[in-house]
């Protein structure tokens, strides 16, 4: 039997709106939690429209691109959305970047403003006199403007009116947001998402998780990561509430769950696997968290029964994309026997997948075979940002080729193996790292673990792991090699 989900009706609106028709539905429902200020529906869409007139005061307009370089904050929220509703492109800026990658973006976007957190203006100091387009620079911080050519985010918000901004003329083709990916060659790409991919996709995984205005979500994944912006525009959408953190540290963020009874729980396997493994987490109660979700990377099944065991928490593993605004896949919330714990789930609504030979990308495989990805969707960027070649490979005959291995069986599900270019050729076979990684972290005293391939000149290519060792337990070569022995 193969599952499916059904059709949804998507709104043909603005991105923006989605904050609109929140504050209209839900004005008192608290909508952004960040420390120690909360901001209900209502402000945060009077925060918008004053943000939205401020930039549009400094000559933003339709158009033009707009980074954001800062780690989570209620300012992006505002930002992001204020961007949004004059008809701008919000580029999200990872804030680890250093001076090279930052007037790389700034450059390829042709960015005309950037909204900075103040603790990162030296670094958009630095490349300002290369950058000739970025005109404006927006610091966020309790301390306003702190440098010359500088404008403060309170500042500007302060002094502008709460009423919505005249209305820009927006189509859902409209692009709403450009963040870069790295891809697995050559310099990161803008990934061109339209109003439409992003509100599809947030409609999308709202029914895929069930999500609802009294849900509170948990959110220390990065808003510049896809991840992230997919976690705040679907809270925004139903009404949700989110509990924000800068990034991850276990007993702040454990202690956030408590106090705001936090309902949905998103991760990434690394903090799963922190999580699992930290003797603390016993102290905590987390009866308040209904499912975890985790994606970005595949999580190994023993390491996802783990923390259920551990928690009572059920784990559902996503899939998705930055070219797909992201998701695409993910296993069923409302039945925990329909969640298939080494898979990366079912299709969203109205989504299709095929799996293709790796060698020509032409032929469907079948059922259980093994080959490349493909995703087809409204969700789907519209391209890369000035790379008209990169976009063609990319996206064939409506398809979008992911680079990603895997299969699907007869109900649906897919599972990931590994990156088309992160297989390893052993005489001929092509080995996914992932598959051996999730082997060796079933070891009792393996932690953690990455696999890569090392040149041989007898079989091309020989995996090689590098494990972390779990404190207190011995990984003698003896023990290893029986572990190991499927390698």
């Amino acid at each position: 039997m193969t599952f499916f989900r059904p059709p949804l009706d998507y709104p043909r609106m603005p991105y923006d709106r989605t904050l609109s028709h929140g504050a209209e539905r839900h004005p008192e429902n608290v909508a952004v939690v960040f420390r120690d200020v909360s901001l209900t529906y209502r402000e945060l869409d009077a925060l918008t429209n004053r943000f939205a007139r401020a930039l549009t005061r400094l000559g933003v307009r339709k158009g033009d691109r707009v980074c954001l370089l800062t780690t989570n904050c209620s300012e992006y929220v505002i930002a992001f959305y204020a961007i949004a509703r004059i008809g701008a492109i919000a580029s999200p800026m990872n804030p680890s970047y250093r001076e090279r990658e930052i007037e790389y973006q700034l450059e390829d976007t042709g960015a005309v403003a950037i909204v900075v957190h103040s603790d990162l203006i030296g670094l958009v100091a630095a490349v300002r006199g290369r950058t000739p387009s970025l005109k404006h620079v927006i610091a966020i911080g309790p301390d306003g403007a702190p440098a010359p050519n500088v404008r403060g985010f309170s500042d500007l918000v302060a002094g502008e009116s709460p009423e919505a901004p005249p209305r820009v003329d927006v189509r859902e083709d409209d692009l709403v947001a450009l963040p870069y990916s790295s891809g697995t060659t050559g310099l990161p790409k803008g990934v061109m998402i339209s109003h439409k991919n992003l509100l599809v996709n947030n409609i999308q995984f709202v029914a895929c998780i069930r999500m609802q205005p009294s849900d509170r979500l948990m959110i220390f994944l990065p808003f510049y990561h896809i991840y992230g912006t997919m976690l705040m525009g679907s809270a925004v959408y139903s009404g949700a509430t989110s509990v924000l953190m800068e990034r991850f540290e276990p007993v702040e963020c454990l202690q956030l769950v408590e106090r705001h009874g936090v309902t949905l729980f998103f991760v990434v396997p690394p903090v799963l696997l922190m999580l699992s493994n930290w003797p603390e987490l016993g102290k905590y109660n987390l009866s308040s968290l209904r499912v975890t979700m985790v994606g970005a990377a595949p999580v190994a099944p023993e390491l996802a029964r783990r923390f259920k065991q551990l928690t009572g928490v059920p784990v559902l593993q996503g899939y998705g994309m930055t070219e797909a605004s992201p998701l695409t896949h993910v296993n069923p919330v409302y039945d925990e026997r329909l969640n298939v714990i080494d898979s990366a789930g079912l299709l969203a609504h109205d989504t299709e997948h095929r799996v293709v030979d790796i060698e020509t990308g032409e032929r469907t495989l079948a059922p259980g075979e093994v080959g490349e990805i493909c995703i087809r969707g409204p969700q789907v960027m519209q391209g890369y940002w000035k790379a008209p070649e990169a976009t063609a490979a990319a996206i064939r005959d409506g398809w979008y080729y992911s680079g990603d291995i895997g299969c699907v069986d007869e109900r649906g599900y897919l599972y990931i193996r590994d990156r088309k270019k992160e297989m390893i050729k052993f005489k001929g076979f092509g080995i996914a790292p992932a598959e051996i990684e999730a082997l060796l972290v079933e070891h009792p005293s393996i932690a953690d673990a990455a696999v890569i391939g090392k040149p041989d000149p007898e079989a091309g290519e020989i995996p090689k792991a590098f494990v972390v060792k779990k404190p207190g337990h011995d990984l003698a070569p003896a023990r290893r090699a029986r572990s190991c022995a499927a390698c």
